[in-house]
């Protein structure tokens, strides 16, 4: 199977080689038209060199696991970075959720891959769950406990059990199929800003962050576009080298220059916060973690639950689910399939409920989503293969239970990831803008549709992040603590709000007799079962699944 931009094969219904590629159209000139060409539309990518059927040879697709699975460190370090002291955790009890967060993102991606959506997608954990979370852990700050490390424990025993409870949410929505049904809601119109704000949603971990060691993470974001979009025009193996391999190239160069600097005690006499962004030496992972530690269900004892634990943590399901489904447009797009149908949506959220399940059980400090920087990935390589992401879970596994040598690379330090996470987001960003070509972009009515969804989905999470961060709580505050962190939760994510906004207008100003405006002949045939015959394709279980789950669930 090799690169799939120069063909074009046809398929049968029982054929599961490389899908069927839709080269763009070459572009027109409209009568009467004085200006350059017109572009038409083009429902796949045409630049993508591996979609998502089709496979890079393996010494190729293990370098580029190993990329997905750097990518993903980022976002899990940050996460127990910032929640594991607050909850009273040491370093090696921030080092024990790192371990547990990327084994179970391994178990999850795979599972994901496998039965779920199908699609190149690393499931990775959310920073949804930070509200509930941080309640949680105001709840036993009070608490007399005989010490820190003890706190920490009962709290994250806490949260596991409203972790295990509000992962029936997603279960119970997903696999009853009432997510499927909520999508059938969804048209292109409301599919652009959703997938643009999952990526521009997320501008706080960009460069905000890249500025907290700006000698580091500068020079890595200018490398990386150099690299990537300049350099490898130079030759025909240089293309491929910084194409798909520049990220683990630049990655390296900038963490060696960090680890020079902070050798040759060039912040010696910088102030703390300085020291944690710059230095290479002060993680404490590297110290902290253990050899050999295969995490393992109710590591830290069995899990404590509270009615208002879990409520706050249902609203974090359902934004996370928002999240995922916004993600999973961007994946789909990137790696050359079809927008995913409404049944594999169904299943997909179902399935991650099962993996919340799985995170509560193993004492995972917050639940999964599908990772946005991972997606931005498949279309920073052009490669969107499934196969590759599965691949990566392998390194998930290993490291995490290898602690050593999973601690080594999770010591990268955070601006340089943030140099990263300001190219990948901004490639989903694009592609959401991308889905507009399937609707009438000169309606005025999309036009009203899309620049409040867009903007109501940047702006109000925006107020509510910077409420929290200046207050300790949510611009919502009633005495019922539950209620506070549902609503401060779904208020709080972009994508939720794009989503909600954009799907309500969209059905209610003028649906019915706007639908070729709205795209809907092109995207319906997608959203039913039978309706292209490039679903099956893209989204049947593998091997002989299908044959030991109930009909309704299947392709």
């Amino acid at each position: 199977m090799g690169e799939t931009h120069n063909h074009n094969h046809n398929h049968s219904h029982q054929h599961h080689g490389p899908p069927p590629v839709v080269v763009a159209a070459p572009p027109t000139s409209l009568p009467g038209h004085v200006g350059g060409p017109v572009y038409p539309p083009a429902e796949q990518l045409h630049q993508i060199h591996f979609c998502i059927h089709s496979n890079p040879r393996w010494p190729e697709a293990v370098l580029l696991a190993f990329q997905h699975y750097i990518v993903m460190l980022g976002t899990t370090v940050l996460i127990a970075s910032i929640i594991v002291p607050q909850m009273g955790g040491n370093h090696n009890d921030k080092a024990r959720v790192i371990q547990t967060l990327v084994f179970m993102g391994g178990i999850n991606t795979l599972l994901q891959t496998l039965m779920g959506a199908r699609l190149p997608t690393v499931m990775g954990p959310s920073f949804a769950f930070f509200i509930p979370v941080m309640s949680i852990v105001r709840d036993f700050g009070d608490s007399a406990f005989e010490s820190e490390h003890d706190r920490f424990v009962h709290t994250i025993r806490a949260i596991q059990g409203a972790l295990i409870v509000s992962s029936f949410f997603n279960i119970i929505f997903g696999y009853s199929r009432g997510w499927g049904h909520c999508a059938r809601f969804i048209s292109p119109v409301v599919v652009v800003p959703v997938v643009c704000v999952v990526g521009l949603g997320l501008f706080q971990r960009g460069f905000p962050r890249v500025a907290q060691c700006v000698e580091l993470g500068l020079p890595m974001l200018i490398l990386l576009v150099v690299c990537q979009q300049y350099l490898r025009r130079l030759h025909k193996l240089a293309h491929t080298l910084f194409e798909r391999y520049g990220l683990l190239l630049c990655t390296a160069i900038i963490w060696a220059f960090a680890a020079i600097l902070t050798v040759a005690g060039a912040y010696n006499s910088a102030r703390e916060q300085t020291k944690i962004s710059c230095r290479t030496d002060r993680s404490y992972l590297i110290s902290s973690a253990p050899w050999i530690k295969i995490p393992y269900p109710f590591q830290w004892g069995p899990p404590i639950f509270r009615a208002s634990h879990v409520f706050g943590m249902m609203g974090a399901a359902f934004v996370s689910s928002a999240e995922s489904t916004g993600t999973y447009f961007a994946a789909a797009r990137l790696s050359g399939a079809t927008p995913p149908p409404t049944h594999v949506l169904s299943r997909s959220i179902g399935l991650q409920g099962i993996s919340m399940l799985l995170d509560g059980l193993f004492g995972a400090a917050v639940g999964t989503t599908a990772s946005v920087e991972n997606v931005g990935l498949l279309g920073l390589t052009h490669v969107g293969s499934r196969r590759v992401v599965q691949i990566s879970t392998a390194f998930m596994i290993f490291f995490s239970i290898f602690g050593k040598f999973g601690a080594f690379f999770a010591s990268i330090p955070l601006p340089i990831f943030a140099a990263i996470y300001c190219v990948l987001f901004g490639i989903v960003a694009a592609i959401g803008i991308s889905f507009i070509q399937f609707t009438n972009n000169n309606s005025m009515r999309n036009i009203y549709i899309l620049g409040l969804s867009l903007f109501l989905g940047i702006s109000i999470p925006q107020y509510f992040t910077q409420f929290y961060d200046a207050n300790g709580h949510g611009p919502i505050k009633t005495s019922g603590g539950w209620f506070n962190d549902i609503f401060n939760t779904i208020f709080s994510s972009p994508p939720t709000v794009a989503l909600l906004v954009g799907a309500l207008l969209d059905n209610t100003l003028d649906a019915k007799h706007t639908g070729n405006d709205r795209g809907m002949p092109w995207w319906l045939p997608f959203q039913r079962r039978k309706g292209d015959m490039r679903n099956d394709e893209f989204y049947c279980y593998p091997l002989r699944i299908h044959e030991f789950l109930p009909s309704r669930y299947l392709h």
